[in-house]
Parts: structure tokens; sequence; C-alpha cells
């Protein structure tokens, strides 16, 4: 069955390449930690940018998402394949908004989005559940990555030091 959905994606098409998190969605266990992880080396480079371009590019991730997540699920025919993951690289982006990107934040930020993401607490589930096409695709790991960041937040408030744990 995976190879029938894989044979309908090709990673020379830019849209099912992105979509697919550069080729890190198709790792046959836990894709979405693939494509969470994928989304490091770019948080990385753009960790080094302003404030006011991250948001841009957090935005652009987000609003192209719609676009390619969409696409590449018609494409597969089937509704958010677990192997579309480049949802989960603008909720990682959306993860680390008003953040500093360190070595902590990276590791706490990371494990936050993956058990909102895999949790689906409310309103996340309901979302996923009811949305369709690319922004249900994209929307409920933007949520995810929106309480991760909330998260993060009230964290280093709280605790400073968790800037500088790792």
């Amino acid at each position: 069955m995976q190879a029938e959905f894989r044979a309908r994606v090709s990673m020379k098409n830019p849209v099912h390449f992105l979509a697919l998190g550069f080729g890190s969605g198709l790792v046959p266990v836990m894709p979405g930690t693939f494509g969470s992880l994928a989304a490091i080396p770019l948080l990385l480079l753009c960790a080094q940018v302003s404030t006011l371009s991250f948001i841009a590019v957090t935005l652009m991730a987000s609003v192209i998402g719609i676009y390619l997540c969409g696409k590449t699920a018609d494409d597969m025919q089937v509704h958010d394949h677990g192997s579309i993951v480049w949802d989960e690289i603008a909720g990682m982006f959306v993860t680390f908004l008003f953040l500093p990107v360190t070595a902590s934040t990276l590791v706490i930020g990371f494990l936050l989005f993956r058990v909102f993401d895999i949790l689906k607490p409310w309103p996340i589930g309901i979302i996923d559940k009811r949305l369709h096409g690319g922004t249900g695709i994209m929307l409920d790991d933007l949520l995810a990555g929106a309480m991760a960041c909330g998260c993060l937040h009230i964290a280093i408030n709280l605790w400073p030091a968790v800037l500088t744990l790792f």
C-alpha cells in the first residue's frame, strides 16, 4: 500500500520534493519526526536573520505550505499522508517565533512540538479531523507549533536557565 502512494509522487517534482520535506517524509518510520528534524538546519540558518525576516519566512512557509501539501495530497490521492511533512517544517518555525535558537531551545522546542503534534490536544484534534485539503494539513501543525512556542516562552520566563541546559 505504501509503495502505491509513493508511486504517485516524484522527488523530481519541486512541489513534491518540498512537501515531502526534502525526502525526510519518505523515511518509513516516524516521518513526522524526521520532517521536524529536517527543519533544524533551516532554523539554524534563519536564526541569523532579523525577527521581522524570521516572521516573514515563517509566514511564507505556512502560506506556501497550503498549496504544497494540498497539491501533493491530491496527487497521492490521500488526505494528509504521513510522508507529507512540510506542515511539520512550518510548525517548527512557528515554535521558534520570538525565541532565541540555541541548543537548549532546539531540543525543548522540538520535543514540545512533537508532543503537541502527536497528541493533538484541543483544538488541534478537531481541526485535524474536520478541515481538509492543504489548509487542514497545515493548520493542525501550525497550532501545535503555536502551543509549543507558548510553552517554551513560559518556560524561559519562569526558568531562564532553560536557555543554557545543553
